[in-house]
Formats: C-alpha cells, structure tokens, sequence
C-alpha cells in the first residue's frame, strides 16, 4: 500500500511541470497610437484549429522577423488576413467587423504644426459623416499606413485630407485655415537679404485684403526651407511678383525702401586691373530710380557676372546710359570712373 502510494506521488510531482508548461502561449498586444491596442488571443485561435501552432507559424507568422502589416496588407491576404478574408472567418475588409479586433473608441488625433498651431483630427465627428465605415479613410489610398506626413500642396492634389477636403464633399483644404488650425495667427516673415536690409511680410495687412489660399500653396507652399526666390525672379512673376507687378500692387522691380525699410545702399566697389571703380548709389538715385537699372541692367545678386568694357561699349552693364548721350561714354576719359 505504501509502495503505490509511494508511486501515484512521484508520477503527480513528475506530471506537474508538464502540466504548467502545457500553457505557454498567451494574449498579444499590438498597440495602436490613436486607438485601443487590439488583442489577439491564442486560446480562441488554438481552441479552433485543435492546438495546432503550425497552422499560423511560421507560414503566416513568422516569429524571427515580427514585421507588422497594414490594414490594406492584410486586404490582401498578409497577416490576419490570410485567414480573415470572409471565408475561413470574417473579412478584415468588413466595416462592420471593424470592432471585433478594435475595441474601444478611437481617439482624437492630433497633428503639432511649427508656426500654425495644433491641428485636432475628431474620429467621432468623421465617422458620423461616413457612418461609421472605417474604410472610407482607411482603405489603402486615402490612409494607407506607410506615407509619412504629407505637406498641404500634397493634400490639395488629393492626399490625405484632401481626398475628401477639395471643395465638393468637404471644404476644400487650400484655404479655410481657420477650420483645422484652431487659433492660428499667422506672424509676420522676415526675409534676410546679404547687402539690404530684411524684408517683413506682414501676414496681418496682406489678410485684410487677400485669403490664404490665394497665395497658398499656389505661390507659396506651406513647408519649411523652401527655395528663395531673387529679385529678377520677381520681375517675372514669381513669389511675390506674382501680384507686386505694377497692376494689382506695387512693382517688386521699384522703390526697395518700400519692403527694405531703412535701407540705404552702399557704394559698390569693383576692382580692376586699372584701378577701383566706385560706383555712387547716392549719385545715381538723385537721377534715377531703383527700377532703371534693377534688374534689367544689374540682377539682385552676389556673384553676377561682371561686363568688360567692350560689353560696355554695346550698351551692357553701365554702358546703357554711359554711352555719350545719356551720361558720359564708358568710351571715353577712364579716370572719370577709374581713379589711380
């Protein structure tokens, strides 16, 4: 009697671990950054494919690599999909079955924009638009789970947000700041220029008269170290020349004092194998303007290509007014010009 006794004890202390260790899988979590994790369950899985692990591993999943797939992924067939395609089980392109793996409800998202405030995304306010179908944003082209942040010029050629904002389903987003960017002020720019003083866009002033979208993004984009246009750029439409051409404002080919407040210019000095030329710009403007030499004649810019003198003899560079009858030849008495 003691000897099974004895027997039946050892067999339980040796069945024991195998009883603990029969149950080694457990629920995983894949977190969701504007939402609920969604939990999928080993036991549910197990108990319907009879504790069989190969039916997922590693065809399905594979353990080493732990990649995760997107929704439109799994639309075709990777992941949960493989499965979950409305045959073996239900698909993961049902709306209505959006809430069988994500449970809770989906939260606020919100979008940090330098210089234009926080933009808030509702998932509740959109998804009573589109009643409750998930994948009328999530269905691999509007949302499609790889593309980073995209840029407004983006959205206004039907990405993200502009899918359904274009001015026929919803607002359109090239324009209507104030709709998403809550608060937004817009501050004043200032350019900085080498050789003048900087330039301030006054967003205030120009609002008054204009909306956003008449300049954004068709003139300028909403993105940080965009190209700089220069002056001769602006003579011919661009930036800010498009309405700064003499018609709707100013000529941006005029009074430079008038966006380089306090500016005055300098002497420039060429050196030459003749000696430094000394151009006056204190001289010139008692008789000219800014306009009769920039940037027809002198571009807005360092590094310009320098005119010889016999360009100047064919009306380049100063030889378009020195040319004996507006002023004095470039053809004539150098030290005029040339002081040794």
């Amino acid at each position: 009697m003691q000897f099974r006794l004895a027997t039946l004890t050892l067999l339980i202390v040796c069945l024991l671990p195998v009883a603990v260790l029969a149950k080694e899988t457990k629920d995983i979590k894949f977190p969701l950054q504007n939402a609920d994790a969604v939990v999928f369950s080993h036991d549910v899985h197990l108990k319907k494919y009879n504790n069989n692990c190969r039916i997922c591993h590693n065809a399905i999943f594979n353990l080493k690599s732990k990649r995760h797939f997107t929704m439109a992924e799994m639309e075709k067939t990777k992941s949960c999909g493989a499965c979950h395609s409305g045959v073996k089980a239900f698909s993961v392109a049902d709306d209505k079955s959006c809430v069988k793996c994500h449970k809770g409800k989906p939260r606020d998202v919100q979008f940090k924009v330098k210089n234009a405030g926080q933009t808030v995304f509702s998932h509740s306010n959109h998804l009573a638009k589109v009643k409750g179908e998930c994948r009328a944003c999530h269905n691999g082209v509007v949302i499609t789970g790889k593309e980073g942040r995209v840029t407004m010029a983006q959205m206004e050629k039907g990405k993200t947000c502009g899918a359904c904002h274009n001015g026929k389903r919803a607002f359109t987003v090239a324009g209507n700041c104030g709709n998403c960017h809550k608060g937004m002020k817009p501050r004043e720019i200032s350019f900085k220029s080498k050789g003048v003083t900087n330039a301030v866009f006054s967003h205030d002033f120009h609002i008054e008269a204009f909306s956003c979208k008449n300049c954004h993004t068709k003139i300028y984009p909403f993105q940080a170290g965009v190209k700089h246009f220069t002056m001769a750029d602006m003579a011919k439409g661009k930036s800010c020349g498009a309405c700064h051409n003499g018609k709707e404002a100013f000529s941006s080919n005029g009074d430079c004092n008038k966006c380089h407040k306090g500016y005055k210019p300098g002497t420039v000095t060429f050196k030459t194998e003749s000696g430094d030329v000394k151009f006056s710009h204190d001289f010139h403007l008692e008789a000219y303007k800014c306009a009769d030499c920039h940037t027809k004649l002198f571009p807005f810019k360092a590094g310009a290509k320098h005119s010889t003198m016999g360009d100047m003899e064919h009306g380049k560079s100063c030889g378009a007014c020195h040319n004996g009858k507006d002023a004095f030849s470039s053809n004539g008495d150098c030290d005029k010009c040339h002081k040794m």
